[in-house]
């Protein structure tokens, strides 16, 4: 089982008490209760994230790997693996009063201010 020490924030909390992180939108309609997990880890809501206007936010650094042509077409070969970051952010939850999972929600892209 994974330390839950992994999972420390790199972000911060708002002063008002919300959270500035990466923004994961859930899938829609979804109604709590909310069980999250990245990388299989259960997440708890108020500790490691908060729901906002139908967004799962989180204070710290969520990662997608992106493959360049090279490295995909390596792996595609079986040459070698890929040992990049690339987390995973999985969501249960219920639509119209039934349990639904949603698997690998889409990470955005990190916006950088400009």
């Amino acid at each position: 089982m994974r330390s839950r020490a992994r999972w420390a924030y790199k972000g911060s909390v708002a002063g008002d008490g919300g959270y500035r992180g990466r923004r994961i939108a859930l899938p829609r309609g979804a109604e709590p209760p909310f069980r999250v997990f990245i990388n299989g880890v259960r997440q708890e809501q108020g500790t490691d994230f908060d729901v906002e206007g139908g967004h799962l936010v989180f204070a710290r650094d969520l990662v997608r790997e992106r493959l360049g042509f090279w490295r995909w077409t390596a792996m595609f070969f079986s040459l070698f693996g890929s040992y990049g970051r690339n987390d995973t952010v999985d969501v249960h939850y219920k639509l119209n009063g039934r349990d639904q999972v949603a698997a690998g929600l889409r990470i955005p892209p990190e916006e950088h201010p400009g």
